[in-house]
């Protein structure tokens, strides 16, 4: 390989991290604004089935995109910085963006898996009261969710410190 052709080949993987970082975002947070106003909008139904059937959904949802979505996006985001002669860990707007994934993460195992296995739990049980006020509280949180990646995703358009 010519010096020119490496050149090519390492601008493409920075080309190919970049778009997949980016994408995983547009997942984790596409899927997250979304499934936040449907629970809201089942939760507030009164119709027990239909908040049974958004519940059991999660189950599939999380695990099958989101899960992975987020995952990629800090693998992702981190081989950029790796990758990057321009970047590195110390400067603000890494770990800044570093920091708001780790509180979504954080509120996501924390807050979000407890209420959708209690509402999970609720409507098994026939009580879909109390399984509409657990999705209404875990739809709260995908909503702080939201927030914290529209954070991210501003951190890492400005880059400020940079």
């Amino acid at each position: 390989m010519t010096g020119g052709s490496l050149t090519t080949v390492a601008a493409a993987l920075h080309d190919w991290l970049k778009f997949l970082h980016v994408l995983a975002a547009m997942v984790w947070l596409g899927g997250t604004t979304a499934l936040s106003f449907v629970a809201m909008r089942f939760a507030r139904s009164g119709d027990g089935v239909t908040v049974a059937r958004f519940v059991g959904s999660l189950g599939l949802v999380g695990p099958a995109v989101l899960a992975p979505a987020t995952l990629s996006v800090v693998g992702f985001g981190v081989w950029l910085v790796v990758d990057s002669a321009a970047w590195d860990f110390g400067q603000t707007w890494i770990w800044l963006g570093l920091a708001l994934f780790a509180a979504a993460f954080v509120v996501g195992a924390a807050f979000q898996s407890r209420f959708a296995i209690a509402a999970r739990r609720a409507a098994e049980a026939g009580r879909s009261d109390e399984a509409a006020r657990y999705l209404v509280r875990w739809a709260w949180g995908s909503r702080v969710i939201v927030v914290l990646l529209a954070v991210a995703a501003w951190d890492m358009v400005i880059k400020p410190g940079l």
